[in-house]
């Protein structure tokens, strides 16, 4: 199997992962509003336009749910990093029992083994407040070590990159949206 083949295998793992609800495999939301730790440096993480979103002030209320798929020891540095750049970025992160929510992100994340490293590939669906989906936002990334069990091989700067890359994104979209 190449390259490009165990990555739509992930894809379709990823989509799979969407009905999972093990406990030992989410993220408790509550963690997204705790302390950051210490931030990237701005050189390790892009756009895909290589442009960053400026801090704007943003109507949007955003609640993320459990991640799917990534063990809790993965999920905990991109959850700190979330709130880190959600803040920045002006996006307004609230409790899962709060309901004034106007946007849900549900998180699925799948990692592969492969030789150069462990590759890790996310979709967040974006939702409305009425639970439709309005956007959603995907990607992958590659941390550097390779273990058999593919999370064993992902660290923490793998994970707080994705965070990068998803509030990037959602920030251009909101902004895009709210203009």
């Amino acid at each position: 199997m190449n390259l490009t083949s165990h990555r739509m295998l992930a894809l379709v793992a990823a989509a799979a992962l969407a009905g999972c609800t093990s406990a030992q495999d989410v993220l408790e939301p509550s963690a997204l509003l705790g302390d950051a730790s210490n931030p990237l440096p701005q050189a390790m993480f892009s756009t895909d336009s290589d442009e960053q979103v400026a801090a704007a002030r943003l109507d949007a209320r955003v609640r993320f749910t459990p991640v799917i798929g990534a063990t809790e020891q993965a999920s905990a540095p991109l959850a700190r990093r979330v709130a880190e750049r959600a803040a920045l970025r002006g996006i307004t992160l609230t409790e899962p029992e709060d309901g004034s929510a106007t946007h849900v992100l549900r998180g699925y994340f799948s990692a592969i083994s492969e030789r150069d490293g462990t590759t890790v590939i996310y979709v967040w669906d974006v939702m409305d407040a009425t639970g439709a989906r309005v956007h959603r936002i995907q990607g992958q990334a590659i941390s550097p070590v390779s273990q058999p069990q593919g999370w064993d091989g992902v660290d923490a700067r793998t994970m707080e990159a994705i965070a990068d890359q998803t509030v990037e994104q959602l920030a251009a979209w909101l902004l895009v949206r709210q203009g």
